[in-house]
């Protein structure tokens, strides 16, 4: 058994993104920096759900991952599944403590995001297109998160907007990428039951929406500072194009990737706008 691999399998740089938008929210929602001890919990919160999250995913993946990713912890036996399936809970157990000290609504979106984890991993995963609109709610409650913790939506709510649909686009190119393990797993992803390239419109279609989406908040009067968010814009259109030009597994990776880096540099120009 490997010690780093208890880090490894949480995949920590993904963690600690998702950790650091929930903070974000919170500045979002307020317009200012919340204070040390609430921007520590959220990011604690956050940070231990997402950890939990992708320890248990890898659990459930096990035969598929020894496919498509043999190098993570539990395929190369770094880590045995059941350690992993305690792990995982652990983390969960400790998250939703944390989330008690914020407030009760806090700790009851914990709850409930925490446990649609599980049952994403567990059953919904296979599931055409519920397991991509799951994953996208929760990466769309993360910032949402850090608005319920200093209890103010404030921009916060089309944050939320935005990263549901663009990780919408993510989750069905991520597919794309995935799936020659997938098919051997007999998961019934998009990509597997309509094609690559009619996967590639549905999750170009939802980077459109992103985009669109992107604009609601200066129809609702905010300022200047909101146009920060045009190059995120720019990034987002571009991975669009990126996979309608291409469904091979190079180009769904770097689409996806892209569309990753986006979600954070959304919220930054979110940021800006509330503050500005």
């Amino acid at each position: 058994m490997e010690f780093k691999a208890f880090i490894e399998i949480t995949r920590p740089h993904n963690c600690i993104l998702a950790g650091i938008v929930g903070v974000l929210g919170s500045i979002v929602a307020v317009g200012h920096f919340p204070g040390p001890l609430k921007s520590l919990l959220v990011f604690l919160v956050v940070t231990l759900g997402c950890a939990g999250g992708n320890t248990i995913n890898d659990y459930f993946d096990y035969e598929i991952d020894k496919i498509n990713r043999p190098e993570r912890p539990l395929p190369r036996g770094a880590i045995s599944r059941k350690v992993a399936l305690y792990y995982s809970m652990l983390l969960f157990a400790v998250g939703l403590a944390l989330a008690y000290m914020i407030n009760l609504y806090a700790f009851l979106l914990a709850l409930v995001a925490y446990l649609t984890m599980f049952l994403y991993a567990w059953k919904l995963k296979p599931m055409p297109f519920i397991g991509n609109l799951v994953v996208a709610g929760l990466t769309g409650a993360t910032p949402l998160y850090g608005a319920v913790a200093v209890e103010n939506l404030g921009l916060a709510a089309y944050l939320a907007l935005c990263a549901f649909l663009v990780n919408v686009a993510r989750e069905v190119i991520k597919d794309i990428e995935d799936v020659e393990g997938d098919m051997a797993k007999g998961a019934r992803t998009l990509p597997i039951l309509w094609g690559k390239k009619r996967a590639a419109y549905v999750g170009a279609f939802f980077a459109l929406l992103t985009v669109a989406a992107s604009f609601l908040p200066v129809r609702a009067g905010v300022g200047v500072g909101y146009y920060a968010m045009v190059p995120v814009d720019i990034v987002i259109l571009y991975s669009a194009y990126l996979i309608l030009r291409s469904q091979e597994k190079e180009s769904a990776h770097r689409s996806q990737k892209l569309l990753k880096v986006s979600i954070f540099l959304a919220v930054t120009a979110f940021m800006i706008a509330s503050i500005v």
